[in-house]
């Protein structure tokens, strides 16, 4: 199995980083791709409220599950740090103890979604005319949470042993499930926003069932025995140390956009429809920038149990060009082909410029969110795990919030709104990538005091 694995304390960095962040950055696109047919595939064939239905639960859906997929990050820091300290025993522990851990949070997440769903929306003021297929939608995607957690944990596990081709591998299988499905439901059965929930559901068992197998057949230290399937407290309370502040990150940025789609969602259904097909286009920008920072996250994590603190700074700097180089030339060729890539969601001409304002606000600076999540990552893989859960609260879920009740109140429009990503981006930014210098020269410091 070593052919997949990458051991990033050796060898020359920016191919370690290079060979590992592709495909990453292609499972996360083909992730990504589950929600964006949905759109697609409802909003060509099924109509606006329906577009605007499965849009408009995404900020919902990642407020729900941020938490948990948090935690998976946290997986993927505790097992990375034993590999690159050769703590082989604990790792094996941690891997059985991540999976449990993602078995049992898909079904709380199952429980929750299914029976909260329409309350949740309602509070979110989602339109009369989208919440009862926007609540369709949630149930049946929710109902497939146990094998989505089963997936995110098992590619963390792989991804912790530098393996992110595997992943990829399944995520093309069930990426394909899904698009055959959505055509299937929605053009030939006439099932709408039910049928592409349903397809999304199946297209997550499959991968789910292909990533434990490949756990379970794995000739190494993190072999999945199910017989051995069990939660050690140790390195139980490690994850979390490690997972929960970073998925409570997660949860309040979802926060924020959870508010942040309630003033959408004021602006009317067609307003909501040109966010929701804007949304998925930069979904693109974004999973592409988030496949390098979780390489540095990864990276680091493995550099830093080995303690090389030298080559964690090198790998800092080359993370920070490459993210910024792929988020400024993604976002910018989003913003420019941006009108013929929102008729690919839907024809009606009325959800085009509020796409477009989304794009240009968004998408052009979203390098400075990419360089955010770099620098957050790689304190994250030294064990800062709670600086990178408050400094965002404050520098970024904060201001939106405030900015929400204060400058959209009195100027409701939606370039009001998303003004407000691209400045709490770049303050964030700066914050971590002086906290990051700081905790480099004390680690330099403490090592050559050994």
């Amino acid at each position: 199995m070593k052919q997949y694995e990458s051991d990033m304390c050796s060898g020359a960095i920016f191919k370690k980083i290079l060979l590992f962040s592709i495909p990453l950055m292609f499972s996360s696109i083909l992730q990504l791709l589950y929600n964006m047919v949905d759109i697609i595939v409802v909003g060509q064939f099924a109509g606006k409220e329906a577009l605007a239905a499965v849009g408009s639960t995404s900020s919902l859906i990642n407020l729900i599950t941020n938490l948990f997929i948090g935690v998976s990050e946290g997986t993927c820091i505790v097992i990375a740090t034993y590999y690159g300290a050769q703590k082989y025993d604990r790792m094996s522990k941690s891997v059985h103890t991540s999976v449990a851990i993602a078995f049992l949070s898909g079904v709380v997440l199952a429980l929750v979604g299914y029976f909260a769903s329409e309350f949740l929306l309602g509070l979110m003021g989602t339109p009369s005319d989208v919440i009862k297929l926007s609540t369709l939608y949630m149930k049946i995607y929710f109902l497939g949470m146990p094998f989505f957690m089963v997936f995110n944990f098992g590619s963390s596990i792989l991804n912790a042993m530098g393996d992110t081709k595997r992943p990829l591998y399944y995520l093309t299988v069930s990426g394909i499930v899904n698009v055959v499905l959505n055509l299937i439901f929605v053009i030939y059965f006439k099932q709408g926003v039910k049928g592409v929930a349903i397809a999304t559901v199946v297209s997550q068992i499959i991968s789910s069932v292909l990533i434990v197998n490949c756990l379970v057949k794995i000739d190494g230290v993190y072999r999945l025995n199910v017989k051995e399937l069990k939660i050690d407290k140790t390195e139980l309370l490690n994850i979390f140390k490690n997972g929960i502040p970073c998925g409570i990150s997660r949860s309040l940025f979802s926060f924020s956009n959870v508010i942040i789609q309630s003033s959408i969602n004021s602006l009317g259904s067609a307003v909501m429809a040109g966010s929701a097909a804007a949304a998925n286009i930069e979904g693109i920008v974004y999973v592409s920038m988030y496949s390098i920072a979780r390489t540095a996250l990864t990276f680091t994590s493995q550099n830093f149990g080995a303690k090389n603190y030298d080559r964690i700074k090198k790998g800092f700097g080359i993370c920070m060009v490459f993210i910024s180089l792929v988020g400024l030339s993604l976002g910018l060729l989003a913003y420019i082909f941006g009108e013929p890539l929102l008729k690919i969601y839907s024809n009606d001409a009325n959800i085009i410029p509020s796409g477009l304002i989304r794009l240009k606000y968004v998408c052009v600076p979203y390098f400075l969110c990419g360089m955010m999540d770099v620098g957050t990552s790689a304190l994250r893989g030294m064990g800062y795990s709670i600086f990178t859960m408050v400094a965002p609260l404050l520098c970024v879920c904060g201001i939106r919030i405030l900015w929400i009740f204060t400058v959209f109140a009195n100027v409701r429009t939606l370039e009001t709104i998303f003004i407000s990503y691209p400045i709490t981006w770049a303050i964030m930014a700066l914050i971590s990538i002086f906290t990051f210098i700081v905790v480099m020269k004390k680690k330099t410091k403490e090592l050559c005091n050994e």
